[in-house]
């Protein structure tokens, strides 16, 4: 272990001695995950604030964190690039976007007053809070906030350390009375766990400054894996054409054997492979077939962290086609394989989690893999957004082939991950990024995702693809059953009463999501007999049986029924298309293995549709 000290600081903060307290804030939160954890509630019991809050705040100690810089505003623009690029979790985007607030209004001074360091708090504080759709108060921001004032109340400041605490002493009270704003909290008896966090952070900076010392573990090479990565990128199109996915994840442990790790790459047949750091972190680039398996043998040797997987192939067709608008979408959307390559919709892989391993969706874990661990797994999965650094590589990438791309996302209302993609859109280039609200997920954010990629091929523009989704958007229709809603219950998306309510009356029910684009209950079915049939028929008596109509059939780990359902709505609707998938995560995380899913949208153009 490396100890560093220092005497007390006087009442100007310069760079090495912020880069030392975020280095001991940021590893009080990483010492206190599994707690954050255990007390997370809000806004679903999902227990993953600590996981999300140590993967962004490692994201610091990897990057900005691990390289000393003499300013100070240049070491907080790099912190909030940083939290960005690694930000996972509602709390950890929020974080992110408080860090990148501060460093804004800080600028590129190379030491800071006290006085200008609380004014950027609370511009970070006002930024954090405006990036989210439906701020709530008893959360993280409530401790930011009050943390920020309390800073801001003292002009004259002689004592950086009884400024600071006395501010520290403000977010404890204001964590204390998360539980009187948040009913979930009353109930659950714990504090918000977000707003834990913050205050975690914020004693670690505090210890510091107490006594000057920190220890930490060697962060060594890390840069040096980055520049090697980045110089093999320039060699994309004359890469081994089976390796497809620009495959990196970041691993953690003691003593880690980074020659039995080439081996084991080596082993799969991977290219362009890059293993740099140190005994205790290291950093794996490499070019694959198959994701997961490189995932997989990575973890053979330590703690896999931050994967990522870029698609080479979708990358080279863009280069080569350019112009039009690129399309983009996320994993929730159930889209069928063939047809996404055929029209080139780009997709961006949310995060999947079992216990302290996480896998990118449809990329680092297949659909199939997913349901067989959900069966066999004692600990439940967690999906969290994609932090706003996959949106930025790959909204940059396709911008630099493409006048403009069309983001056609995940609802609002039931993720973060459309304010990802805004994040990310915001900080790069906002008047050429379009992010667009499905309201839906599954196969009805699939269905507006295929129709705005056909029009892009058409050469259409942003603006007339964006015209036509908000056309269809209340006109994509999404159902689904779920034959056991144990995991929704377990996932506090369904209250504990309503399982043995519904297996005593012996009801299947019926989901919908709605035009705010929430999942709630329609409906339900007695017994589970010809379920597809009856499914088909409920359906088709709620849609426009004059309409022809484009259809798709999701299932989840139930081919077998999913046919009979796509057969059933053949034969009661005029489809003109139609397709069966296996849903992913997305849904399947909550409705559990035999769920099945239906989505429709008109088949007849706006000219025929304002006819009818």
């Amino acid at each position: 272990m490396n100890t560093l000290s220092l005497d007390l600081p006087r009442p100007l903060i310069r760079g090495p001695l912020l880069r030392r307290a975020l280095i001991a804030g940021a590893h009080r939160v990483i010492a206190q995950r599994e707690a954050l954890n255990k007390i997370n509630v809000f806004p679903v019991p999902d227990g993953d604030t600590g996981s999300n809050l140590a993967f962004t705040l490692g994201g610091l100690l990897t990057g900005a964190l691990s390289r000393r810089t003499a300013g100070a505003g240049e070491l907080l623009r790099r912190v909030g690039e940083d939290a960005v690029d690694s930000a996972r979790g509602n709390s950890g985007a929020i974080l992110a976007q408080f860090l990148i607030g501060v460093a804004e209004a800080i600028g590129s001074q190379g030491a800071i007053e006290p006085r200008q360091l609380a004014q950027a708090i609370s511009a970070g504080a006002r930024s954090a809070r405006q990036a989210l759709s439906e701020p709530r108060d008893g959360t993280i921001l409530s401790v930011i906030t009050a943390f920020a004032e309390s800073l801001e109340q003292r002009v004259d400041v002689t004592d950086l350390r009884t400024w600071f605490a006395l501010g520290l002493a403000q977010a404890r009270r204001a964590l204390a009375n998360t539980p009187n704003q948040l009913p979930a909290l009353m109930k659950a008896g714990v504090v918000d766990a977000g707003g834990q966090g913050f205050v975690d952070l914020l004693e670690g900076i505090d210890s510091f400054m107490a006594d000057g010392r920190i220890s930490v573990e060697p962060l060594s090479d890390d840069a040096y894996g980055d520049l090697e990565a980045a110089q093999i990128h320039g060699e994309l199109f004359e890469a081994d054409p089976e390796h497809r996915w620009c495959s990196e994840c970041l691993l953690l442990g003691e003593g880690l054997d980074r020659a039995g790790l080439r081996v084991a790459v080596s082993d799969l047949g991977a290219s362009c492979v890059v293993v740099a750091g140190s005994h205790a972190r290291l950093r794996l680039h490499a070019h694959v077939a198959d994701p997961k398996a490189l995932f997989d043998a990575a973890a053979r040797f330590g703690r896999v962290e931050a994967t990522k997987a870029d698609d080479m192939h979708a990358q080279a067709r863009s280069a080569a086609a350019g112009g039009g608008v690129a399309i983009v979408t996320d994993s929730a959307a159930d889209l069928p394989d063939a047809l996404a390559r055929e029209l080139n919709i780009h997709m961006i892989p949310v995060r999947v989690g079992f216990g302290d391993q996480d896998y990118l969706d449809k990329v680092g874990l297949s659909t199939a893999e997913f349901y067989r661990k959900l069966r066999t797994e004692i600990m439940l999965p967690r999906t969290s957004q994609p932090p706003p650094g996959d949106f930025r590589r790959q909204f940059e990438f396709l911008l630099s082939h493409h006048p403009s791309l069309v983001y056609v996302g995940l609802s609002r209302t039931v993720s973060g991950t459309l304010q990802s993609a805004e994040v990310a859109a915001q900080r790069g280039h906002p008047a050429r990024t379009h992010v667009f609200d499905t309201a839906n997920a599954a196969g009805g954010q699939a269905l507006q995702a295929i129709h705005a990629a056909r029009m892009a091929l058409a050469g259409e523009s942003a603006e007339t693809i964006l015209a036509e989704l908000n056309r269809l958007r209340p006109l994509t229709l999404t159902w689904a059953i779920a034959r056991d809603i144990g995991h929704a219950v377990r996932g506090g998306r369904v209250p504990r009463w309503a399982k043995p309510l519904l297996n005593t009356l012996g009801l299947t029910p019926i989901a919908k999501i709605t035009p705010e684009g929430r999942l709630g209950m329609a409906g339900a079915f007695f017994g589970s007999r010809r379920i597809a049939e009856r499914f088909a028929n409920y359906v088709a008596h709620r849609v426009d049986g004059a309409r022809r109509w484009r259809l798709i059939v999701g299932h989840c780990d139930a081919e077998a029924d999913g046919a009979a359902l796509l057969a059933a709505m053949q034969a009661r609707l005029d489809i003109v298309e139609g397709w069966l998938v296996e849903t992913g995560p997305a849904v399947g995380a909550h409705a559990g293995p035999g769920a099945l899913v239906v989505s429709v949208q008109p088949a007849e153009s706006k000219q025929a549709d304002d006819s009818t």
